[in-house]
């Protein structure tokens, strides 16, 4: 796999983030709902009006049409109009309206706010990789690209015209990739994004991403980060999580997986790409990561006719 040397699209690619799935839930008067467990990354575009938002572990927040959010990991979160509601749905669905809507509180009567949520899913089952990397929720607000691919949503999301539904998915598909770059900061938990903020950081992660077969070790990736070799260090290992050459490793593994299921090249080539002098310790290093040999990696991902 050819790599880009830009990280955050590499990480992407790889993982093929893709909305297969997503409703147009509205609201009325008081409600709340509460999802508890739902095993798939969640996402929510707010098309009109306000509510109220509380993921576990985190400060309550208010929504305003035009925020895109995503929580990456399977967490608890609440929503709540702003009005106070008397009941809670908990893992319920919601009403379904005669024109395909989703209704919460009042049934009938224009809505106070129309929202598409959904959930998204990874091409790749290396979702863990992509997930561990990013804050735990994602709050994207007061982007103008954001803000215009949110109108398109919003004015798709109105008119029953033509392949509707698949534009809807491209848009959200889109949607998902910018929140992520938008999300890159200095604010962001530690991971990718940190990293990727990080003027210094960011050369010593292109350099891994745009060779990483490359003999690299921690003196030599600080070195292109402008850094001493201890401040580089400790500096990766706080923005990102992990250490530099545990990154590394990460990332050559998640290369040699998505080799291996393509199935196009040899075991003693794929060493060679992600840069390792021989099959047999590229083996060696795959199984203790992996907790499977190659071969035997190589022979699950085949498909059944």
């Amino acid at each position: 796999m050819a790599t880009s040397g830009d990280p955050l699209a590499d990480v992407v690619t790889l993982l093929q983030p893709a909305a297969p799935f997503s409703k147009l839930l509205t609201g009325a008067g008081g409600w709340a709902i509460r999802r508890t467990e739902f095993g798939q990354p969640f996402y929510c575009a707010l098309l009109d009006g306000s509510c109220h938002l509380l993921a576990d572990g985190h400060e309550p927040v208010t929504l305003q049409a035009g925020d895109f959010i995503l929580i990456p990991s399977a967490q608890t979160f609440t929503a709540t109009s702003l009005e106070p509601a008397t009941s809670m749905l908990v893992d319920e669905a919601p009403i379904q309206l005669p024109n395909g809507e989703f209704r919460l509180g009042t049934p009938t009567g224009l809505p106070d706010v129309r929202m598409l949520i959904g959930y998204c899913t990874f091409g790749s089952p290396d979702a863990a990789l992509l997930v561990s990397l990013l804050p735990k929720l994602v709050i994207v607000r007061g982007e103008r690209r954001l803000t215009t691919l949110m109108q398109l949503v919003r004015d798709e999301s109105r008119e029953m015209r033509p392949a509707r539904d698949v534009i809807l998915m491209r848009l959200l598909e889109v949607l998902l990739i910018e929140a992520l770059r938008s999300t890159v900061g200095t604010d962001a938990s530690p991971g990718l994004l940190r990293g990727l903020a990080d003027a210094r950081l960011v050369m010593a992660l292109r350099k891994m991403h745009e060779s990483p077969a490359a003999s690299w070790t921690v003196a030599q990736l600080s070195k292109e980060a402008g850094l001493s070799r201890s401040t580089f260090f400790e500096r990766f290992s706080r923005a990102v999580g992990v250490a530099p050459m545990e990154y590394l490793l990460s990332w050559r593994m998640a290369l040699a997986k998505n080799l291996l299921r393509r199935n196009e090249v040899s075991i003693g080539e794929i060493a060679e790409r992600v840069g390792y002098s021989s099959q047999s310790t590229f083996t060696v290093a795959f199984t203790r990561l992996v907790g499977s040999p190659p071969t035997r990696f190589a022979r699950e991902q085949v498909k059944p006719t």
